[in-house]
C-alpha cells in the first residue's frame, strides 16, 4: 500500500518546498494540497469540522496550484495532488490551462482532486449559487477535458460556454491526469464520479466497505469497469490495523493527515508515520 500526505499549506505552516522534499525522502507516494480562495468573516456557515470556531489554516491557505509548482521543482517521484480544488470557484479555461502546465512541469505526476464546496459565503462571492453547484463543477470538469484532449474544443452548456478554441499545454499523463471526486458517499457522488472521473476521495475513510458495491454498480451502469475506480481514504490517521483493513479492501493508497504547523512540529511526525511505508 502507498502512503501519501496532506497538510494546510499556510504562510504560518512547514514551507511546502521543505515538506515536498522531506515527503519524497521518506518514500511518501504523494502530497495533496485543500484549496481555500477566502474565508468571509460572516461565518455563517457552520465549519465543517464541527468546531465552534474554524480553524485558522482555512482562512490562511495558499493557492495549490502555485504551491505545487513550486513541490514540483525540488521533486522527481512523489505525485503532486489538490485535495481539494474548490471546481465550481474556478474559470475551467484556465483551470484546465494550470492543470496541465503543472502535469507538465511535473512530467506527469499531477492529480486533479476536486470537491463540491461546502462553504455558501466563499462561494457567493464568486459568483457561485450553493444549491446549482454540482452541475456547475460538472459542466466545467466536462470542459476541462476537452481543453486537454482535443485541438479545437469547444462547450455549449448552461454554466459553461466557449467557442471552438486552441489550448495548450496538453497533459503529460495519458490519457489524462487522474480526476478524484472527494465528498460524502451517495447515488449523486457515484454517478459523478462514473460519468467523468476516475476515484473517490473519502474524507476521513469511514463507510468505505458499506459504499463501494455502490461505487461499483455506478461505473458499470455508466459502462466503465468498477476495478479501474481508485479509492483514496483521505486525511487518515494511521494505525496498522486501519491500514490492514484498507488493503482487505482491495485499497492501493492512503493519504494521512499532517498537521498544518512549523517544520519543527511536522518532520517528527514524518519520521513516525513513514514507519508504516517500510511494514505496508
Amino acid at each position: 500500500m502507498k502512503l501519501g500526505i496532506t497538510m494546510f499549506a499556510t504562510d504560518q505552516a512547514m514551507n511546502v518546498v521543505d515538506l515536498a522534499r522531506a515527503a519524497e525522502e521518506r518514500g511518501f507516494s504523494s502530497l495533496y494540497l485543500p484549496e481555500h480562495t477566502h474565508i468571509p468573516t460572516s461565518r455563517t456557515t457552520p465549519s465543517p469540522t464541527g468546531d465552534a470556531q474554524l480553524p485558522e489554516e482555512y482562512r490562511r491557505t495558499l493557492d495549490p496550484f502555485v504551491a505545487l509548482g513550486a513541490a514540483a521543482a525540488v521533486t522527481s517521484k512523489i505525485e503532486l495532488g489538490t485535495g481539494i480544488c474548490l471546481v465550481a470557484q474556478r474559470d475551467p479555461i484556465l483551470l484546465a490551462k494550470e492543470s496541465a502546465t503543472l502535469d507538465l512541469y511535473s512530467r506527469g505526476r499531477f492529480v486533479l482532486g476536486i470537491g463540491f464546496g461546502w462553504n455558501v459565503e466563499e462561494m457567493a462571492d464568486h459568483g457561485v449559487e450553493f444549491r446549482t453547484r454540482r452541475e456547475m463543477v460538472r459542466e466545467k470538469m466536462l470542459a476541462v477535458q476537452r481543453l486537454w484532449t482535443e485541438e479545437e474544443a469547444a462547450f455549449d452548456g448552461e454554466h459553461v460556454k466557449f467557442a471552438p478554441s486552441w489550448s495548450w499545454p496538453k497533459p503529460v499523463r495519458k490519457p489524462r491526469p487522474p480526476i478524484l471526486i472527494g465528498g460524502a458517499a451517495g447515488p449523486k457522488m457515484f454517478a459523478h464520479i462514473a460519468e467523468y472521473a476516475d476515484g473517490w476521495i473519502p474524507i476521513g475513510g469511514a463507510g468505505i466497505a458499506k459504499a463501494l458495491p455502490d461505487l461499483h454498480a455506478a461505473m458499470e451502469k455508466a459502462g466503465r469497469d468498477p476495478r479501474h475506480a481508485k479509492v483514496v481514504p483521505f486525511g487518515t490517521v494511521p494505525n496498522r490495523d486501519k491500514l490492514d483493513y484498507y488493503a482487505s479492501l482491495g485499497i492501493e493508497e492512503v493519504v494521512l493527515r499532517i498537521p498544518s504547523a512549523p517544520g519543527e512540529q511536522v518532520l517528527p511526525i514524518l519520521d513516525q508515520q513513514a514507519q508504516f511505508i517500510t511494514r505496508a
